[in-house]
């Protein structure tokens, strides 16, 4: 891969949050808009992308790889679980303690990674990238909540009915019957679907900086003990997804697809279920805001490597 391109890519994301950032300084973009924006974003666009990346010609051998690419993933999770189940284990702060363990485990595969997919590698990315979004779906409600409701044996039956009605788990069941059956959608309809994911790229971005513009950063909110969940989720577990993969024998765009959306910061849910829990969500803010800074520098990072392997 190119790693220029991705460069570019990346800059180019970046310059769009600074216009996120700037319509909140305005004071374009008030919470409630924000908050309009995502569920827009998770609810409508982001489902649309995903239909749109299977609405290809059925390949055998491109569905054979991708299984391969969730086992892969799959594997990379429990991993991930395992390691900071240890590498925290002693973290006397608990509010901390799990903002630390999901911080690590879990990326912002949907806001960032996939954008980053689709300007990329174009429909044949988001078709590889839905694998690790239902990765992050299936884990992220059961593993990642259960983390800041540990008493929760009786929400079980909750966290599924969240899984399999996400309307992104939704629209990976519609495209895979989409893709094996061959189905050509009308093409008024299919028009209005490529219309629609057409903006998720350029709004991802911009609502990501319109979050990041309340972040202040000084001492006072820079607890060392972050630096260790920046160094898992940006560089380590990425390279450890790369070489589950690479070991599994995957190349080109769905080792690249999915070693990107590994190596994408830390998840917004991060805020969100620390806010669920009642807790601080100053040390949320500040890894999420600080890995997604970092990113600029550990993504192209993580390519070199893949690039070299």
């Amino acid at each position: 891969m190119d790693i220029s391109q991705l460069a570019n890519q990346i800059i180019l994301m970046f310059i769009l949050m600074a216009v996120g950032l700037l319509t909140n300084k305005l004071g374009f973009m008030h919470g409630q808009t924000a908050t309009d924006l995502t569920n827009i974003l998770l609810y409508i666009v982001s489902p649309c992308l995903i239909i749109n990346a299977f609405e290809q010609h059925f390949s055998t051998s491109r569905l054979r790889t991708l299984g391969i690419v969730m086992l892969g993933i799959i594997i990379t999770y429990f991993i991930m679980v395992l390691v900071t189940n240890l590498v925290f284990k002693r973290v006397s702060d608990s509010n901390l303690k799990r903002i630390m363990q999901f911080g690590s485990v879990y990326s912002n595969a949907g806001f960032m990674g996939i954008p980053l997919a689709s300007a990329l590698f174009g429909s044949t990315g988001v078709f590889f990238a839905v694998a690790s979004l239902a990765g992050f779906n299936v884990f992220c409600w059961t593993h990642g909540i259960a983390l800041f409701t540990p008493h929760s044996g009786q929400d079980s039956r909750v966290k599924w009915r969240q899984i399999l009605l996400n309307p992104n788990i939704i629209a990976i069941i519609i495209g895979l019957l989409i893709f094996m059956s061959a189905t050509q959608l009308p093409s008024l309809l299919n028009q209005t679907i490529t219309y629609v994911s057409s903006i998720n790229t350029p709004l991802s971005m911009i609502v990501i900086g319109n979050s990041l513009a309340a972040v202040k950063l000084n001492r006072h909110t820079l607890d060392v003990r972050l630096w260790t969940p920046l160094l898992l989720r940006n560089l380590i577990f990425p390279v450890v997804c790369l070489l589950i993969l690479t070991g599994f024998g995957v190349t080109g765009v769905p080792l690249y697809t999915t070693v990107l959306m590994a190596a994408c910061p830390v998840a917004g849910n991060v805020v969100l279920f620390t806010l669920k829990d009642h807790g601080n969500t100053t040390p949320a803010v500040t890894l999420m805001s600080l890995s997604t800074i970092l990113c600029i520098a550990t993504i192209p990072l993580v390519f070199t490597l893949s690039n070299w392997l």
